[in-house]
């Protein structure tokens, strides 16, 4: 009777977990050979939904005057001229897109509300989440990311013009004042000397892999020129 005990209590030998370690190996090598793109793909998804939403909110923020802002504009068009001029050429100038945890009941000089950074907080009582486009030398832009919801994106700015019946990208920097290649010309210089009512213009999202604010400041190591892949890319339009 006692043997028999004994047998019963008998642990598991080596050969049986070296085969239990083995299959359990290979159950985990067919997950992730099957969730692995799944979950991949979704994390994608999930991002241009993201950068989708920001695009609405881009658009608008090209061509909205801000009092308080330290930089003048004449027009809300002459400000979208001026950043899809940059935007393409200076780092510094790059165009930061996000979403922040703002206060309804305090309101900043700009017009946006100010970042709410208490812990906790009531969704729709004590913070609204709010789209906000900023450029990298803006520094309200670091005021907000004390409060940040989500993921930071960047866009690059590329002017669309005519070329054989189609719109396609500028090869080069900077914006082409007469897109239709009809030689007018308004005179002036800047967004004056534009020949066309509307600037058409790619925008491409990328995801800024850090969002630590010595990153994306100015002057941080964030390089808009390492960033190849966008998430996300809308033609868009300003109109005069």
């Amino acid at each position: 009777m006692k043997s028999t005990f004994n047998r019963m209590r008998r642990g598991f030998t080596l050969m049986e977990t070296v085969i239990a370690i083995g299959v359990l190996a290979l159950l985990l090598t067919a997950f992730l050979a099957v969730f692995g793109p799944a979950t991949t793909g979704l994390r994608k998804a999930i991002s241009v939904q993201e950068a989708d939403r920001l695009a609405a909110a881009l658009e608008r923020e090209l061509v909205t005057l801000r009092p308080g802002t330290t930089t003048e504009y004449k027009t809300g068009f002459d400000k979208a001229y001026q950043w899809i001029e940059e935007a393409s050429s200076d780092a510094d100038a790059s165009i930061f897109l996000y979403q922040y945890r703002g206060t309804p009941n305090e309101i900043r000089e700009d017009g946006s509300m100010e970042p709410f950074t208490q812990g906790g907080g009531v969704a729709g009582k004590d913070f609204i989440v709010q789209p906000s486009v900023r450029k990298r030398d803006d520094p309200l832009f670091l005021e907000d990311l004390e409060a940040l919801d989500g993921r930071i994106f960047t866009t690059k700015l590329t002017q669309l013009e005519f070329a054989n019946g189609q719109l396609v990208k500028r090869e080069d920097e900077g914006i082409n004042n007469d897109p239709n290649g009809t030689d007018e010309s308004l005179g002036g210089t800047g967004s004056d000397a534009y020949v066309e009512a509307v600037i058409a213009f790619a925008a491409e999202f990328f995801i800024v892999p850090n969002s630590d604010p010595n990153y994306v400041r100015p002057g941080g190591k964030f390089n808009p020129e390492n960033l190849t892949k966008p998430v996300f890319t809308r033609n868009l339009a300003v109109r005069r």
